[in-house]
C-alpha cells in the first residue's frame, strides 16, 4: 500500500520541505502548502465565476424551453443539453467537483503527517528503516500500525540515538528541533467519535482534537451557505440546482466526515483551505462577478456580431465589383 502511495507522497514531500527548510515551522508551512494549492485552483474558481454568469444568462431560454416541453422530460432534457452545447456551458463545473479536485491532496498529504521524518526531513528511507526497527523492538508491541511506527520515533528520541552511533549530528539537530503540534493540537492523533460519549471525561487532548472536525464542519458550511444566499440574490433559479444544494449542505458534511478519518493535520489542512476559499470566493464575488462578467460577455458578442457584418458586407461589395 505505500509503495503505491509514494507515487503522492513523494512530489507532496518534496513541496513540502521546500516551505519547510524556508520556514522551519511544520505548521506555518502547512498553511504556506495550502496556500499554494488554493492559489492553483485560482483558475477553476474563476472559471466556475463565468460558468455562473452563462447560468445567469441562460434561464431566459431555459424557461422557453421548460414550457414548451413540459410533460416530456426526454424532449426537454434532449433541448437542454443542445443549448449547453451551443453556448459552451457546462452544468458540472459548479457544486461537488472543487471538493473531489482536493481528495488526491489529502491523500498526499498523509505522507507528510505518517511520514515527516522521510518526507519533511529529508531523511533517507534507509535510516528511517532503521530508526523504526528500534522502535518496533522498543515497544515488543507488533499490532501497533505501521503508519504510526516513524512517528514513535520522537517519543523514544534518546533511545533511537543511543542504538544509532552512526546517526549524522545533523539529523539529530533535526530530530530534537522538530515540533509536531500546531495551536497545541498534536497533528499526528486521529480525532475519535468516541469522545462524544463520554465527553465530561475527556482528556484535554481528546477535546483538543474535537475541535478539528468542528471547524472542518462550520468553515465549509461559511462558504456553503455564503454560496446559496448569493445565487438566490443574482440568479434564484440556479439556487434551486440540487447542485447548489450538494456544495452548500453537502460540503460541511463531507469536511465533518473526512476529519474524523484522517489525522488532525489533514483536518488543519481541510479548515485552511476552507477559510481561504471563502476569503477567495469574496474576492472573486467582487472582481469577477456575475454581472460584470455577463456585461462583458455583451460587449463581446457586440463586437463580434459587427466584426462579422462588416466582414460579410466586404464579402458582398467585393462580389459585385467582381
Amino acid at each position: 500500500w505505500r509503495p503505491f502511495m509514494s507515487i503522492l507522497y513523494t512530489p507532496f514531500g518534496f513541496i513540502f520541505r521546500i516551505f519547510y527548510d524556508l520556514v522551519s515551522n511544520y505548521g506555518l508551512a502547512l498553511f504556506l502548502f495550502t496556500l499554494l494549492f488554493r492559489l492553483i485552483l485560482l483558475p477553476s474558481s474563476i472559471s466556475q465565476q463565468k460558468g455562473t454568469a452563462k447560468q445567469m444568462r441562460l434561464q431566459p431560454k431555459i424557461k422557453k424551453l421548460q414550457e414548451k416541453y413540459k410533460g416530456n422530460q426526454v424532449k426537454l432534457n434532449e433541448e437542454m443539453q443542445a443549448l449547453y452545447s451551443r453556448e459552451g456551458y457546462n452544468p458540472m463545473s459548479a457544486g461537488c467537483l472543487p471538493m473531489l479536485i482536493q481528495l488526491p491532496v489529502i491523500f498526499g498529504l498523509l505522507g507528510v503527517i505518517y511520514y515527516p521524518i522521510q518526507y519533511v526531513l529529508g531523511v533517507d528511507s534507509n535510516t528511517v528503516g532503521e530508526m523504526t526497527k528500534i522502535v518496533q523492538g522498543l515497544l515488543g508491541d507488533t499490532s501497533i500500525k505501521q503508519n504510526l511506527l516513524e512517528l514513535q520515533v520522537f517519543n523514544h528520541l534518546d533511545e533511537v540515538i543511543a542504538k544509532l552511533p552512526n546517526l549524522s549530528a545533523e539529523i539529530i539537530d533535526k530530530l530534537r528541533g522538530f515540533d509536531y503540534t500546531m495551536f497545541g493540537i498534536p497533528l499526528a492523533e486521529t480525532p475519535s467519535v468516541a469522545t462524544l460519549s463520554h465527553i465530561g471525561s475527556a482528556s484535554k487532548q481528546e477535546l483538543i482534537l474535537l475541535l478539528v472536525p468542528l471547524f472542518s464542519g462550520l468553515s465549509a458550511m461559511a462558504s456553503g451557505i455564503y454560496t446559496w444566499i448569493r445565487q438566490k440574490q443574482t440568479n434564484p433559479e440556479m439556487a434551486k440546482n440540487p447542485m447548489m444544494g450538494c456544495t452548500a449542505f453537502g460540503m460541511p458534511l463531507f469536511s465533518l466526515v473526512i476529519a474524523f478519518q484522517f489525522p488532525a493535520g489533514a483536518g488543519i489542512y481541510w479548515i485552511m483551505s476552507n477559510i481561504i476559499a471563502f476569503a477567495q470566493m469574496i474576492l472573486l464575488n467582487y472582481t469577477h462577478s456575475p454581472k460584470k462578467i455577463i456585461a462583458k460577455m455583451m460587449v463581446e458578442e457586440t463586437v463580434n456580431r459587427r466584426s462579422k457584418e462588416e466582414n460579410m458586407k466586404r464579402i458582398a461589395q467585393r462580389e459585385m465589383e467582381a
